[in-house]
């Protein structure tokens, strides 16, 4: 077995080409292991070009490697509150210091508290291989539980926000069957803009309520141009068409709708 921790992004990418698994924060990665990781394995953190934000002329990069913890701590645009709130609410401390938000995006799990708040700012992932980079919205890259758009040899590098989702002010609302600690029956974020009292853009993602989290775009539609109070009014169960929840041990489908209804109302209320 190998266990490489280049300290070069090029290093990292010749590795991966060689077919080692790839390791962040290792918050997945390990429960899942049992005794021991099998195979060879390429741990990401030992580079500096993984980790960290930066601000651009085009908006917010986010390395991969950037831990909830460093999240959490950032100073950032009121518009990406709802990113620091549920950096704040993933695991423990212990797990919040170690995981990182591209591992959270790779392990692609219908319930990572990261997705509802990054598609909410139109997030695009970046993604890293020999044969150079490209990116991808955040929307096509994670293409059903436990499933991703990553193409052999490739590595997710960062999430990069466009200057245009960098503006109004957002939450992000999660429901488990406790406080903290907990996988969500619910989740959701809500980005919102005001202007004269009324809602002149929106972004609602709902989260554990299908496959894959997602935009409401109907919706969003539906509110523009309301008042916060005349927008709560629309957000309903029935206007989640878009959702696709399941019975499962957590919840019925049925509670996970109503409940997402009752989340996104106050995301959006808390938001505005």
């Amino acid at each position: 077995m190998l266990f490489a921790r280049p300290d070069t992004l090029t290093q990292a990418i010749a590795l991966r080409a060689q077919g080692c698994r790839v390791l962040a924060g290792g918050t997945d990665l390990y429960p899942g292991a049992g005794d021991q990781l099998s195979g060879d394995v390429l741990d990401l953190t030992a580079i500096p070009a993984l980790r960290g934000i930066t601000q651009g002329a085009d908006g917010l990069r986010i390395g991969a490697c950037t831990t909830w913890s460093d999240l959490a701590e950032a100073t950032l645009p009121p518009a990406l509150i709802a990113l620091q709130q549920a950096a704040q609410q993933v695991g423990g401390r212990q797990v919040q210091n170690a995981g990182t938000l591209g591992g959270n995006l790779c392990n692609a799990s219908p319930a990572a508290d990261g997705v509802p708040p990054l598609l909410a700012l139109d997030a695009v992932v970046e993604l890293t291989g020999s044969n150079g980079a490209r990116s991808l919205p955040l929307a096509a890259f994670i293409t059903g539980p436990r499933r991703t758009a990553l193409a052999q040899g490739e590595i997710l590098t960062a999430i990069t926000l466009p200057q245009s989702a960098l503006t109004g002010r957002s939450a992000f609302v999660k429901l488990g069957a406790r406080a903290h600690l907990v996988i969500s029956i619910a989740m959701v974020a809500a980005r919102v803009s005001l202007e004269q009292g009324r809602i002149s853009h929106c972004a609602l993602a709902v989260g554990s309520c299908g496959p894959v989290a997602c935009r409401l775009p109907r919706l969003e539609a539906v509110i523009l141009g309301l008042t916060p109070s005349q927008a709560l009014e629309q957000i309903t169960p029935a206007a989640l068409d878009a959702l696709s929840p399941i019975d499962d041990i957590r919840a019925t489908a049925a509670y996970r709708r109503e409940a997402a209804a009752e989340l996104l109302r106050r995301a959006v209320l808390e938001a505005a």
